[in-house]
């Protein structure tokens, strides 16, 4: 019997490191920015983080062109802190251990099918296929070390200014989305976490050339390609 040859396991570079780190999962929060749920319609408070989940081969390696994707017409940025995991947890982690467990940290675009997205929440049903397509989470290279906690977010497309917030406008902290993931999923070594964006989401097209840095901290850049 003739079997499927094995995937290659997605993986990032490391900033001043030969080897990669290899993406296990990646776990995304929403409405994490008071600015950007307002912008969505949705009501801003302090309960549960909405959680959503993308496949680890989303990742689009920086300096690698982003493909527009398939079916749709609508395609929005996101611009987030991301958050590498170096170390498995042991069951539910404490939001004051939390910090043990991060390797690292990047900054990527969280890519949305906004018009897939609204037509699901319109029907009360799941949206997936708005967040989890191929090539939807373009990646800088990840920073060993402490993440950054109140430097400034932000985003440009074609030289313009499109997004930009202090992290500390963060609702929940990296430490306690951590503890929430825990609760649900076995995280694991190679997992990132795209911690949410700030408000002024917008759409993107095949040419158009984006930058997305965290101030004194990360920067890449991209394009976006033809379908």
């Amino acid at each position: 019997m003739q079997y499927l040859h094995e995937p290659a396991i997605p993986s990032l570079p490391i900033e001043g490191d030969v080897c990669r780190f290899p993406v296990h999962r990646i776990y995304c929060v929403g409405r994490n920015f008071a600015e950007h749920a307002k912008e969505m319609g949705a009501t801003v408070e302090r309960g549960q983080p909405v959680l959503f989940t993308k496949p680890a081969d989303a990742v689009v390696a920086e300096g690698d062109p982003v493909p527009y994707p398939s079916a749709t017409s609508d395609l929005h940025h996101e611009v987030e802190l991301v958050i590498a995991l170096g170390r498995d947890a042991a069951g539910v982690v404490p939001v004051d251990h939390a910090d043990a467990l991060v390797f690292g940290y990047a900054v990527g675009l969280d890519l949305t099918r906004r018009d897939l997205q609204a037509r699901a929440k319109a029907k009360g049903l799941p949206w997936d296929i708005a967040k989890g397509f191929d090539a939807s989470a373009p990646l800088s290279r990840i920073m060993p070390g402490p993440y950054p906690r109140s430097e400034r977010l932000w985003l440009e497309v074609n030289g313009t200014q499109r997004q930009a917030a202090p992290l500390s406008d963060m609702i929940y902290s990296v430490a306690e989305v951590i503890n929430e993931l825990s609760k649900l999923y076995r995280l694991r070594a190679g997992d990132l976490i795209f911690m949410g964006t700030p408000a002024g989401v917008a759409a993107l097209q095949p040419g158009d050339a984006f930058r997305a840095g965290i101030d004194g901290c990360i920067e890449f850049s991209g394009t976006i390609a033809a379908p």
